[in-house]
């Protein structure tokens, strides 16, 4: 079992990249590091305050950026989304689903059928949205970059109580293996990312929703709660990966799940025989 990974020196200069959740946490992350190496990015999320900070960000560190408030769960959004993005900059080059939600952490039989449903709307739905809208255009220009944050909860046994968010990310999963058969061999690529566990919104979603309860059967989730508070992942290692992913240097990465380097979670296989990390 090989591990693969690559010394990253990529600029993303006169690229433009999409990047959902950029209000907060790990998008936010990610929109600030690309910006960073040059690409112009569009913020996308729900929270046009949070987003405006996040703008600020960037343009104070002489990065390019415009935030497009929208609410993905309406089919709609995404249309005007695509056009509001190509009048400020141009076609959108990069396309980063980074946005997500836990859901509920109940039994099936006794989940919260709707916000079991909400889980999948925004953590499946909203992305096959948006690779709808903007892998199309990629192909006629003969370049693109899809990077879907996804988790390694996906890769797991099943256990309790999560069935949600792992059914989500493990149909992302599929979806980016179908996008990258679709694209292979036509300058576009989709790759799926592990960004790590990282003490973000979700996280405190995820310690509130335990907090009470059986304490025998949410104990590891408990446990990870206090693990990651101690020292979770940065989400820098995520930006770092996406924007890797996001360049030149990267052309060869389709169709792969990869994991960041330094992790609490240790690498293993997911998709075949090799285990692919972020670059140094």
């Amino acid at each position: 079992m090989a591990v693969i990974a690559a010394i990253i020196s990529a600029m993303l200069t006169n690229r433009i990249a999409l990047v959902t959740g950029a209000s907060r946490g790990i998008g936010r992350a990610i929109a600030i590091e690309m910006a960073q190496r040059g690409a112009s990015v569009a913020l996308v999320a729900r929270g046009a305050d949070a987003l405006a900070e996040t703008v600020e960000n960037i343009r104070a560190g002489g990065g390019r950026a415009a935030a497009f408030p929208c609410d993905l769960r309406v089919a709609k959004s995404v249309d005007r989304l695509r056009g509001e993005i190509e009048a400020s900059f141009g076609p959108v080059q990069v396309l980063v689903n980074a946005s997500g939600i836990f859901g509920p952490i109940a039994p099936i039989a006794h989940v919260d059928a709707d916000a079991w449903e909400e889980t999948i709307q925004v953590n499946l739905i909203s992305p096959l949205r948006l690779c709808r809208a903007f892998v199309g255009p990629m192909l006629e220009r003969g370049f693109g970059r899809v990077i879907n944050v996804s988790s390694a909860a996906a890769l797991h046994t099943p256990g309790t109580d999560t069935s949600a968010y792992a059914a989500s990310k493990l149909a992302l999963n599929h979806v980016t293996r179908f996008l990258a058969n679709e694209v292979a061999g036509r300058g576009v690529t989709a790759n799926a990312i592990h960004p790590g566990d990282v003490k973000t919104a979700m996280w405190a979603d995820i310690r509130d929703q335990t907090e009470h309860g059986d304490a025998v059967r949410l104990e590891g989730y408990r446990s990870w709660v206090r693990t990651v508070e101690q020292g979770g992942d940065a989400p820098e290692a995520s930006a770092h990966l996406a924007a890797w992913l996001a360049s030149d240097d990267a052309a060869h990465m389709n169709g792969q799940f990869v994991w960041i380097r330094g992790g609490l979670q240790s690498p293993f296989a997911a998709w075949g025989d090799e285990v692919f990390v972020s670059p140094e």
